[in-house]
């Protein structure tokens, strides 16, 4: 069984930092792109950073300058590090990736949510 495992939400004042953890798990291979996205309370889930095993990143204009992607190709693990933390980045945090899932071919997988609540 595939598994992404999030870890680092919680509760922080606007202006503080958090990093995001996501590690995959199990008969998963080729893992290519991992990537976050969000959903705040009322909206759709959005894009907030990508990236390739290569290396590549891309990020929400919402994020850009603040917020830093970076992945571990050996231990399949991808990083959020969340800085100038804003209220509107108050949201449940989900990892995802994309790779090969062993007996399923190339498969999207989807990590439980992590909540960030940014408040004062």
């Amino acid at each position: 069984q595939v598994q992404l495992v999030e870890s680092g939400g919680g509760l922080v004042q606007p202006g503080g930092s958090l990093r995001l953890s996501c590690a995959a798990s199990g008969s998963i291979f080729s893992i290519n792109p991992m990537a976050w996205y969000r959903q705040a309370p009322g909206k759709e889930r959005e894009l907030v950073a990508r990236i390739t095993s290569g290396g590549s990143t891309n990020y929400a204009d919402s994020v850009k300058g603040r917020f830093t992607i970076s992945r571990d190709n050996a231990k399949n693990t991808v990083y959020l590090q969340m800085n100038s933390l804003k209220l509107e980045d108050t949201a449940v945090y989900y990892c995802n990736a994309r790779g090969l899932v062993l007996g399923s071919g190339y498969r999207e997988v989807w990590g439980q949510g992590t909540l960030v609540t940014v408040s004062s």
